[in-house]
């Protein structure tokens, strides 16, 4: 997986590829990082990226040319297209699933704006997609562009030392994730949950689905519209509700009617 990220502040991605299971990724290639400035393709003594908007306004705006002169010689520098991402509060919503499609693709380059964004004409001609990752503003996108790379990078085979980690993480399944514990078992009047300490596989898979749906019920109910169960998942829903883990009363407010 290649990563091209458009930047006026290149220096800051080395929190990205010098630190945890995003450096380690760089280091084994499975991830490749290049850092364009557009600064770079600027004509002028000044290396002017940027300029009034027309109509009025505070702030400035990122030019077209130094942009697209950007793009392209970073669509030059590799064979592979390179499927271009402008990181903006106006774009669609950054998702688990966007994010394993994204991963899928062998070269993703990222614009990160600054100021109050970018002209309008280079996002309709050079930009494929504009994501969003939240209802809230940032001073630019390499924040956004950092954590777009670091969720993809650990879906890429191998990023991660224990490949399930990936598969159990939130909205892996479309829910939230169950609550964790480690050692010592009581703390400060606390206890962990007799059945994770109790080591029935059965019983603790259980225990693990029904934490997930009541804490997405609780805090994301939206996701449960979409909920679509495997297999397994609802066979252990069956065997929770024959057990007396679950009655079906609170199946059906979830909306998961196994009947």
């Amino acid at each position: 997986m290649r990563f091209d990220v458009i930047t006026l502040f290149p220096e800051m991605f080395s929190a990205i590829t010098d630190h945890g299971v995003t450096r380690r990724a760089f280091e084994k290639r499975l991830a490749e990082l290049v850092l364009w400035n557009p600064r770079a393709f600027t004509h002028d003594v000044h290396r002017t990226v940027d300029d009034r908007p027309y109509g009025g306004g505070p702030g400035m705006v990122m030019l077209y040319q130094p942009l697209a002169d950007t793009v392209a010689a970073m669509q030059a520098a590799d064979e592979r297209p390179a499927h271009l991402i402008y990181l903006s509060p106006q774009g669609a919503p950054l998702t688990q699933r966007r994010v394993e499609e994204l991963a899928e693709l062998p070269r993703i380059a990222l614009l990160c704006g600054r100021y109050e964004g970018v002209d309008e004409r280079f996002i309709q001609r050079h930009v494929d997609e504009e994501i969003s990752v939240g209802d809230f503003v940032v001073s630019g996108g390499e924040l956004p562009a950092m954590m777009l790379m670091d969720a993809v990078i650990r879906l890429l085979p191998g990023a991660l030392g224990h490949a399930q980690s990936a598969l159990e993480d939130s909205f892996s399944d479309g829910l939230l994730d169950c609550p964790h514990y480690t050692r010592p078992p009581s703390v400060d009047g606390m206890e962990v949950p007799a059945v994770l300490q109790q080591g029935h596989h059965e019983q603790i898979a259980i225990w693990r689905l029904l934490e997930k749906l009541r804490r997405t019920a609780e805090r994301r109910p939206d996701l449960l519209d979409n909920l679509v169960l495997t297999s397994d998942q609802r066979a252990l829903l069956k065997r929770a509700r024959k057990l007396g883990h679950v009655s079906n009363e609170q199946l059906i407010e979830w909306g998961i009617p196994l009947d």
